[in-house]
């Protein structure tokens, strides 16, 4: 089998941790962008989250000579037009807080008069080679709806609102066990997962 050392585009240890413990079974070693002082985080400028994860992967890749995986996720709530998509990050201010965005968020839907609450997490990553091109890119859904408050504390960003189908709980209030079967990123990692193991397997 062919070991694969693969850069995740992300200096948050829990999301390398998360991904290593999602990718245990295939001969692949993580590592993050710590370490590689004059990398730039490239614009955002993606219409859509597999946009946006392309051009992390390409940029990231190229920049350090490394296969890379990157990922870019958000919340796209059906009364509020897809809103905050691919700006969830960035819905409040840069320097907004997660409650900051989930309250500003609350607030406009209520604002919309909306009972259904519609909304779906998305996913999307993307792998490059050292070269920068795109090898193979995924997505994942998850269906839901807007909780009325926020509720628990597990996860992080719009997790307190958002209650996934078949649930009454919130993403904030569901175990991890749970969640990386049924999220959205977990849904995309498994598709990641097929490729990694056709191509460490050759």
């Amino acid at each position: 089998m062919t070991n694969l050392k693969l850069l995740v585009g992300t200096n948050n240890p829990g999301k390398i941790r998360e991904l290593g413990e999602l990718l245990a079974d295939l001969p692949v070693e993580l590592f993050g962008l710590k370490g590689f002082e004059n990398v730039i985080e490239p614009e955002e400028t993606g219409a859509t989250f597999l946009e946006n994860a392309r051009l992390k992967a390409d940029s990231y890749a190229r920049q350090t000579g490394f296969w890379t995986l990157s990922d870019d996720s958000g919340l796209e709530v059906e009364a509020l037009g897809g809103a905050p998509g691919v700006y969830s990050a960035r819905y409040a201010g840069a320097a907004a807080s997660d409650a900051e965005r989930i309250a500003k968020l609350l607030t406009e839907l209520v604002e919309t008069g909306d009972e259904l609450r519609r909304a779906r997490f998305v996913c999307a990553m993307a792998i490059a080679d050292e070269k920068g091109a795109i090898k193979f890119a995924a997505e994942g859904i998850c269906e839901g709806k807007i909780a009325e408050n926020p509720r628990g504390a597990n996860g992080f960003g719009y997790d307190p609102i958002f209650v996934p189908d078949g649930f009454t709980e919130t993403f904030g209030e569901l175990s991890s066990t749970v969640k990386g079967e049924i999220s959205h990123r977990a849904r995309a990692i498994k598709k990641i997962m097929r490729y990694l193991h056709t191509f460490t397997a050759l």
